[in-house]
């Protein structure tokens, strides 16, 4: 039965991987460079904005399935190590249950809830905003090459 789903669950937290590899990669290299070329104000009620349409979307739900599946790739490893594509697998669920569920989980939710208490005309607005953008992206950055190792992994153990 493991030979059957192994490569069910392999691509589809493949797919995942990708998917998430590529939401990540446009905040870092466009969408957080965008809100920082505009006032703080507009800057945190859009990221504000933003978060708030996150929580009840396909994002979350393909974000929370591709945990799930790289889990279920990671214990399957264990009953699969004998074959050279487990240890490829193991890498690629850990990559993503690490470096981007977890950091999201440690890093860029904290940061978006402390965010979301903000006014964005409070006056300590404009500090908190500068060091949000650079702390926030910086561990974007974690999670756009977490996915994309992940997604290397898991394509690699195909073969």
């Amino acid at each position: 039965m493991l030979e059957t789903l192994l490569p069910l669950l392999t691509w589809a937290s493949l797919l995942g991987c990708g998917l998430m590899a590529g939401v990540f990669f446009a905040f870092s290299t466009f969408v957080m460079k965008g809100l920082e070329r505009v006032p703080p104000t507009t800057g945190i009620t859009a990221m504000q904005g933003i978060n708030t349409a996150v929580m009840p979307s396909v994002f979350l739900v393909v974000f929370m399935a591709t945990a799930l599946l790289c889990a279920g790739l990671v214990v399957s490893s264990v009953f699969t190590w004998a074959q050279p594509a487990a240890r490829l697998r193991l890498l690629g669920g850990m990559l993503y249950l690490v470096g981007c569920f977890g950091v999201t989980a440690g890093f860029n939710v904290p940061r978006n809830d402390a965010l979301a208490r903000l006014s964005a005309q409070s006056a300590e607005a404009p500090a908190y905003w500068a060091r949000y953008q650079s702390e926030w992206t910086a561990w974007n950055h974690v999670r756009t090459l977490a996915c994309l190792g992940a997604l290397v992994s898991l394509v690699l153990s195909r073969d």
